[in-house]
């Protein structure tokens, strides 16, 4: 006679049982081209290393063409070691799905990308012909401009990043022009206990003017900001968080101002083009060897003597003020 068993389960917890299981989705996977700038004395690259390594953790895959970033001085062993695959082969990047580029492509390079891409840049709406926007369409090519991107609140956060390097960096360009190696009167931007310090003159209180004001402060220079807004002219002052000499542009002031000045940095910007605020006369009449810096130049600049120059000769002399 058998023995009966006795088991220590249930007879329900023997039956199979069904298991919820997470089933994990497969997240789209982008390939996005970085291709190397063509434009003259264009150095710049979109995605630093440590962005494309950010990227490639999540999944994505980037080719980019070999040099893209020795302008920048990011190397293809950088971006090899960041995940990314180096491309010799200029079709290979620009077949890719997404397509990242400082300045717009030209025709040429338009027609190396694949129809329904995804192309984005710098694209300079209001520089381009309608053949250039046609070649864009007739590929069906999705083009999303760096300068018309916002964020939740209105901000343009691209240009707005791209206006504080420029207004910082036109008060130290302006600092070194006036030093006696660039042919500089051979002062010194800024306030030494005893001397008088430097008198700065910005035009505009846009985020370019904002921020020379700040580097120039920074430095111990007296600053005069011009703007025809009232508003940004507070806006400036709340952000800076001092008071500072404000005005807005009335020529007689504008001129006593700039004869005492040693640098004046041009930072208007129109709807279509800079208004043209200081003209040839007050230019005359400014000190001998004080600095223009010209941001606004790609507008056509708000100085009636201001002129397109190149990073290889960047300034030139006229009425006896250097001009960058």
């Amino acid at each position: 006679m058998s023995k009966k068993i006795i088991s220590p389960f249930s007879r329900q917890e023997l039956l199979p049982q069904e298991e919820t299981l997470e089933i994990q989705k497969r997240k789209g996977e982008l390939v996005i081209g970085i291709p190397k700038e063509t434009h003259y004395q264009e150095k710049r690259v979109c995605l630093t290393p440590d962005a494309v390594a950010a990227l490639t953790a999540h999944g994505h895959k980037f080719v980019i063409e070999t040099g893209a970033g020795d302008g920048a001085n990011f190397f293809d062993n950088e971006y090899s070691e960041a995940g990314a695959k180096i491309s010799y082969d200029v079709k290979e990047v620009f077949g890719c799905n997404i397509i990242l580029k400082v300045e717009p492509p030209s025709l040429d390079e338009i027609k190396l990308i694949n129809p329904q891409s995804t192309l984005f840049s710098a694209l300079q709406l209001k520089t381009q012909t309608k053949d250039y926007f046609e070649a864009l369409a007739s590929k069906r090519i999705t083009a999303i401009a760096f300068d018309y991107i916002s964020d939740d609140q209105g901000v343009y956060s691209i240009v707005k990043s791209l206006s504080e390097i420029a207004g910082t960096a036109s008060i130290l360009i302006a600092a070194e022009i006036m030093s006696n190696d660039n042919a500089g009167n051979g002062l010194l931007l800024g306030n030494v206990s005893g001397v008088p310090p430097s008198e700065v003159v910005i035009l505009g209180a846009g985020t370019v003017g904002e921020f020379a004001a700040r580097s120039a402060i920074g430095l111990g220079a007296n600053v005069k900001v011009f703007d025809n807004s009232i508003t940004k002219l507070r806006c400036l002052q709340q952000n800076l968080g001092r008071a500072i000499y404000t005005s807005t542009i009335q020529p007689k002031t504008l001129q006593k101002a700039l004869m005492r000045c040693d640098v004046a940095i041009g930072a208007l910007r129109g709807k279509s083009r800079s208004p043209v605020i200081v003209t040839e006369e007050m230019v005359k009449q400014m000190k001998e060897g004080a600095v223009i810096v010209d941001v606004s130049i790609d507008r056509g600049g708000c100085f009636d003597t201001s002129e397109i120059t190149t990073h290889k000769k960047p300034t030139f002399v006229k009425y006896v003020v250097i001009h960058y």
